[in-house]
């Protein structure tokens, strides 16, 4: 299934919505680069696997920016395969393997998270987590890092049937938090995050301090505002409600 499939918007023909962020009840957060730094520790989980091979180790830059697309980004820059390649499922298993067993290493949160995060529950702000990330990762990964304890909702790339680019992830935490999602606001550091906001009828914001991949520079993603820093997203509930 492609994106047409399912009517996500493209770059090219996505019309600009207007930013109307005062209306927001909840700010749902993707998680690898956008909450969390997770990219060395998985940099390490596909050096591991060239370094039994006999292969030099790459530096964390080119694997930090595909960081967000978990196996299929790092085994691609890695190992030049793809989800085609004959070798790429056991490959796959091998890097996830490599992963769980260092998870939070040297993952942290970015700057200014925490703050962001208390500030909006000190407005009444409920958040949550829709990640691609598989939810036997993803629930250790949350629980070692230093989040508050107060996200409304947790949503993996495996609770629903679709991952993101898909609008489910999202539509199904806006069930869980019972929140319309034309009141939510969806922040992700790639394209498919922004893709899954707008398909769900969510306002979004682009990520630009995450790993924002090797495609499409994130201002050109068609997304209602575009943040260099985790604290700038508070100005934009700033707006006045309608």
């Amino acid at each position: 299934m492609n994106d047409a499939d399912i009517g996500l918007p493209s770059p090219a023909d996505a019309p600009v919505r207007a930013p109307l962020l005062g209306t927001v009840d909840a700010v749902l957060f993707d998680l690898d680069g956008t909450l969390a730094d997770t990219a060395p520790d998985l940099a390490a989980a596909a050096n591991t696997m060239r370094r039994v091979r006999g292969l030099p180790l790459l530096p964390l830059d080119p694997l930090r920016r595909v960081a967000s697309s978990g196996a299929r980004g790092l085994l691609g820059v890695a190992f030049d395969i793809g989800p085609d390649h004959a070798d790429f499922p056991s490959m796959r298993d091998e890097f996830l393997a490599n992963y769980a067993r260092d998870l939070c290493i040297e993952t942290t949160l970015f700057p200014g998270i925490a703050e962001l995060l208390a500030a909006l529950d000190q407005r009444g702000i409920r958040w949550g987590i829709v990640t691609n990330k598989a939810e036997r990762l993803t629930l250790p990964l949350v629980a070692q890092l230093p989040l508050h304890p107060t996200n409304a909702c947790i949503v993996s790339g495996d609770t629903t049937p679709h991952a993101k680019p898909h609008p489910a992830p999202l539509l199904h935490a806006a069930s869980l938090i019972d929140v319309a999602p034309s009141r939510i606001v969806y922040v992700g550091d790639d394209l498919r995050d922004i893709q899954a906001g707008r398909a769900a009828g969510m306002m979004t914001v682009a990520a630009a301090y995450g790993y924002c991949g090797d495609a499409l520079p994130a201002a050109e993603w068609s997304a209602d505002h575009l943040i260099d820093t985790p604290m700038a997203l508070l100005p934009l509930l700033d707006t006045p409600r309608n």
